[in-house]
């Protein structure tokens, strides 16, 4: 008797001193799937044991630590139920499994019009997947990899699959393989994340009519790959800093009938990259300071460049592979502003150049057979390379532009001192040794 009263009351202290192990966290299944279709769940600043699944319409507010931790076999949260809310929660510890069947992430979405906001996501293959889910509201979440050293064992921040209808919004993502991919998945808008550390920042694939603005990328291997994908609206984005051998600011890849509008493009190795595309309208952009400020290849025509400020790039633009069909500089009597590169002279102060700019250039071959010219473009040989040439007539038309505008003064300063600005800041945030090693001291490839 005296064993059994004994036994009774360790038992009951284990209890006491380990309430969040015992009871809530290896009960959230259960509270869960007591309560009531539309109900209102206020979680604890506990450690809740996942994985977890809601079937039924109901909204889960964590507090400042709350965490959801899952087992490391599967997806932490299954959404299998519309019109779910989840918010203010820590999600870790997703399946890392890159051979399973099913591709697992912290979150992952099933069904329609559920909103997932204020989430913390580490640990985990996928971040947020959204799977044949439509309508749904994915905003103010940080989602954290593992960084570009684990690129290949992990998923992407948000990945977005047979998806429509979706808004994804405020978004931080860092140092996962791909910042948002999207795979055939149409008509969603994109506004206001921020990617940095990634593969590619943003990845369409087969994703037509989606709209993406305001975004920000910095510091990917490129910034948006754009493939296979038509109808889209690139608006108000920022992509700077996407460096590494063959990177891009913006590569269109088979994309066809796209808007890329009033985007910035600072210090990449290409601030564009476009290869078997079709009447793309790229205008109003600035195009500064990269390594080649537009690579357009051959098998790409009908693009139209107009109101483009392309200035201060290594090379402003090269045209690869022979030459493209119906590719035009200008529109409606105005082309692009191309800097001090090219001086010219307005005598009827119209704010467009008496005469056209033809650009000639012999580095194409080079940058087609050789990809480590790329390496190459700040060095001082290049320009030696280009004077040579041109003397042996051995250059080639890159473009041609019939109205190039002339630079209103002040106008575009803003734009530095704002790209300027973000520079200093990912000093501070990354680190001033990263960045000397890619760019070395006097802002150049070292």
């Amino acid at each position: 008797m005296k064993k059994m009263t004994l036994f009774l009351f360790v038992f009951s202290l284990f209890f006491l001193v380990k309430p969040e192990k015992n009871m809530a966290a290896e009960n959230l299944q259960a509270i869960i799937d007591s309560m009531k279709e539309g109900a209102v769940l206020k979680l604890e600043n506990k450690t809740y044991e996942g994985n977890i699944v809601i079937t039924k319409s109901m909204t889960i507010i964590g507090a400042n630590k709350t965490v959801i931790k899952g087992d490391g076999t599967g997806n932490v949260i299954s959404v299998k139920a519309p019109h779910v809310k989840l918010s203010h929660l820590t999600v870790t510890h997703g399946s890392m499994n890159r051979n399973s069947a099913e591709e697992y992430a912290a979150i992952k979405i099933y069904s329609d019009n559920n909103v997932i906001e204020h989430i913390k996501i580490r640990h985990s293959f996928h971040g947020i997947y959204l799977s044949k889910a439509h309508h749904n509201i994915i905003r103010y979440n940080e989602i954290k990899g593992m960084g570009k050293g684990e690129i290949a064992a992990q998923g992407n921040g948000i990945h977005v699959f047979y998806a429509n209808d979706n808004l994804l919004s405020n978004n931080t993502v860092d140092g996962t393989r791909d910042g948002m991919f999207f795979d055939y998945a149409n008509n969603n808008k994109s506004y206001d994340n921020n990617i940095t550390n990634t593969r590619y920042g943003l990845h369409y694939m087969y994703s037509d009519e989606n709209i993406f603005k305001r975004n920000v990328f910095t510091m990917n291997t490129g910034g948006a790959a754009v493939m296979n994908s038509n109808h889209l609206k690139l608006e108000n984005n920022q992509f700077i800093i996407n460096y590494g051998n063959q990177s891009f600011g913006l590569l269109l890849l088979q994309a066809n009938d796209n808007y890329i509008n009033n985007n910035t493009f600072y210090m990449n190795q290409r601030g564009l990259y476009i290869d078997q595309a079709t009447r793309n309208t790229i205008l109003n952009n600035k195009i500064i300071q990269n390594q080649i400020g537009i690579e357009l290849w051959a098998s790409s025509n009908d693009q139209t460049f107009t109101l483009n400020q392309i200035s201060e790039n290594t090379i402003p633009a090269v045209t690869l592979g022979g030459k493209g069909e119906n590719n035009s500089w200008s529109k409606n009597g105005k082309g692009n502003n191309w800097g001090s590169t090219f001086p010219l002279t307005d005598l009827n102060q119209d704010g467009i150049g008496d005469f056209p700019i033809t650009y000639h250039s012999s580095l194409h071959q080079l940058i087609e057979d050789q990809e480590l010219t790329n390496l190459f473009l700040k060095s001082p040989a290049i320009t030696i390379y280009e004077k040579i040439n041109a003397t042996l007539k051995d250059d080639e038309v890159m473009f041609k532009d019939s109205y190039p505008l002339t630079t209103a003064k002040g106008k575009h300063s803003s734009i530095i001192y704002l790209a300027i600005g973000l520079a200093v800041m990912l000093i501070l945030i990354k680190g001033r040794h990263q960045l000397c090693i890619i760019f070395g001291r006097n802002g150049r490839k070292t």
